[in-house]
């Protein structure tokens, strides 16, 4: 029996219906903040994320799912967005457009990690980006939106998390101490943190082995490294942040995975997701643009969030939201059937959810029971000659009969009640 490829997975109803109430509110949260939809495809020349996402990242060195074209050509599923976002704005000359460019995305993303909870190799994300400014405020206010996101979706119990990670002008002297340190403690550490002592020292940062953490608690801090620029401007961040009343703990070790990342870094973290307990992460990105090719300037911030761990952590507290479902049903002849689809068709016009039954009145009701309908409309031969229809209440176990006519007042009527 051929089965989903290891590490994805099927979404089946019930389930899907709270991945689309998650996608619903963040659309909704989205457009109060002036976001607009942006769809880029999951496949990508391999060097968008080499040199964007950074060639000495694990999601490069380790996880993407490569292969070569038949013209010979190196091309990439996707393993995350903001890449893919910036080339579309680079390549359509969006910056040639009147004000920031603030752009959003849903979808699968992939990545060929170890499978944990919350983690598969075709996850999905929900992403916003704000191109074309380098001001702080727009930092603090694309946190203030992922926290919004996340609390019209049910979530309680989150963590905010922020740091800054500089810029070219002040990192390159703090990596440089981190080196000088990192040869003296780095033999005591995890294999990855030993490699990336020497190729990506920033990353040793982001060590997620627990016996590691000690180690790394000793070494630098870059906040104590920042230029005056990159200073005042993650002090203005927290005076936005401390304005909205949203509250956050500085972690100067948080460096997030990805080479583009320079100032503001952030994290909202969920503690039911396990160890794996991120849920949303982003930062400032100004120099992604030059990093992939660009000579068009797009400083710019923006997040991304796990979808599959916010439905996680979500949907045991969501009730069910959808409507009340009608049963509409014929005994046999074209006549009954015809008014069966033509009493459904008027239902569902009228947004009602309906589905059209055939078959012996007890089992269609057996099947409308498991399928927790509300009502029953009954389309029978005697109905139909009169012009009429019959209606039962499948919860309180009451029937009447009404004019065809008045369908529609009738089953409203039930469904308020």
């Amino acid at each position: 029996m051929i089965k989903a490829v290891k590490g994805t997975r099927d979404i089946l109803p019930p389930a899907s219906a709270v991945w689309n109430h998650v996608e619903s509110v963040a659309r909704e949260i989205f457009r109060t903040y002036n976001y607009h939809e942006i769809r880029t495809p999951i496949l990508e020349e391999t060097a968008l994320f080499a040199r964007g996402v950074g060639a000495e990242t694990d999601i490069v060195g380790k996880e993407m799912y490569t292969f070569e074209d038949r013209d010979g050509s190196s091309l990439t599923l996707r393993p995350e967005a903001t890449a893919s976002v910036m080339r579309a704005y680079i390549e359509h000359r969006l910056d040639q457009l009147p004000g920031v460019k603030k752009l959003y995305y849903i979808g699968p993303m992939f990545r060929r990690e170890r499978q944990q909870k919350g983690r598969y190799r075709q996850f999905y994300q929900i992403g916003g980006e704000a191109i074309g400014s380098e001001s702080p405020l727009l930092d603090a206010e694309v946190i203030d939106m992922s926290v919004e996101i996340l609390k019209s979706c049910g979530l309680t119990g989150y963590q905010v998390l922020i740091n800054s990670v500089g810029c070219s002008n002040c990192r390159p002297a703090f990596v440089e101490l981190l080196k000088e340190k990192l040869a003296e403690v780095a033999p005591k550490m995890c294999v990855d943190c030993q490699r990336r002592a020497v190729t990506n020292p920033l990353r040793v940062l982001d060590c997620k082995v627990p016996e590691d953490q000690p180690i790394i608690e000793t070494l630098p801090s870059i906040l104590d490294h920042l230029d005056p620029v990159c200073a005042g401007h993650f002090a203005t961040v927290r005076r936005v942040l401390d304005h909205r009343g949203i509250s956050y703990e500085v972690r100067p070790r948080l460096v997030r995975g990805l080479d583009y990342y320079m100032r503001t870094t952030f994290e909202i973290t969920h503690s039911g997701l396990g160890s794996q307990n991120t849920v949303l992460a982003g930062g400032r990105y100004d120099g992604l643009a030059e990093s992939i090719g660009s000579k068009i300037s797009a400083p710019g911030v923006g997040f991304s969030m796990g979808e599959d761990r916010l439905v996680m952590s979500v949907e045991g507290s969501l009730t069910e939201t959808d409507s009340p479902l009608v049963i509409v049903t014929f005994t046999e002849g074209e006549a009954t059937r015809n008014a069966a689809i033509s009493a459904a068709a008027e239902l569902r016009c009228a947004g009602i959810r309906s589905e059209v039954s055939e078959g012996k009145l007890k089992k269609v009701f057996e099947i409308a029971n498991k399928l927790n309908a509300r009502l029953a409309v009954i389309c029978g031969e005697n109905e139909v000659a009169s012009g009429t229809l019959s209606l039962k209440d499948l919860v309180k176990q009451e029937q009447w009969t009404a004019a065809s006519s008045e369908l529609l007042d009738q089953v409203k009527k039930c469904l308020n009640k």
